[in-house]
């Protein structure tokens, strides 16, 4: 009986931080937001107790939230770099970062053929200002990178999730 009652409470008590780890903001997860600051620690757990991993250094960096526990923030980079972020460093603006080994295009119109308005280099930071979601454009986001504004395939940057709507 002792170890029924003993298994009982490992399994309460496992299920305890899996509870508030639900509750959170209450928004959807995963999903993008942005870096605040130009300086953010990302930690090894949720709290300032927990020992600073990470650096980041670039302030309107798109990042994916993929976890929440209170007031803390699990989010992941475009490169894969995982860390807790306080919520309160983090903004709903949307941002992407181009990818990719070469230039990718931004066009006048969603579409190739439309002419080609200028050419972005892998690493650099944009702001995601719509995508369609669906349609004949599903494939297409319209962007601000450093001034040009235009048309980005989807798969020329990171920061928006396929058939996502942004508005």
């Amino acid at each position: 009986m002792r170890r029924s009652v003993t298994a009982l409470f490992l399994a309460f008590a496992a299920a305890v931080p899996l509870a508030a780890h639900a509750a959170g903001s209450g928004q959807p997860v995963p999903r993008f937001v942005s870096l605040r600051s130009d300086e953010v620690n990302l930690r090894t757990g949720p709290g300032e107790r927990y020992p600073v991993e990470w650096v980041v250094s670039k302030k309107g960096l798109p990042v994916e939230v993929i976890a929440e526990f209170d007031t803390w923030r699990r989010v992941r980079d475009w490169e894969g770099i995982e860390g807790w972020v306080h919520q309160a460093l983090l903004t709903r603006r949307r941002t992407l970062v181009v990818t990719g080994k070469e230039d990718q295009p931004i066009y006048n119109e969603p579409s190739e053929g439309s002419g080609l308005m200028a050419k972005a280099e892998p690493g650099v930071l944009g702001s995601l200002l719509r995508c369609p979601g669906d349609g004949a454009q599903a494939d297409w986001c319209y962007v601000d990178l450093k001034g040009y504004r235009g048309w980005m395939r989807r798969a020329s940057f990171w920061g928006a999730y396929p058939g996502e709507k942004v508005e």
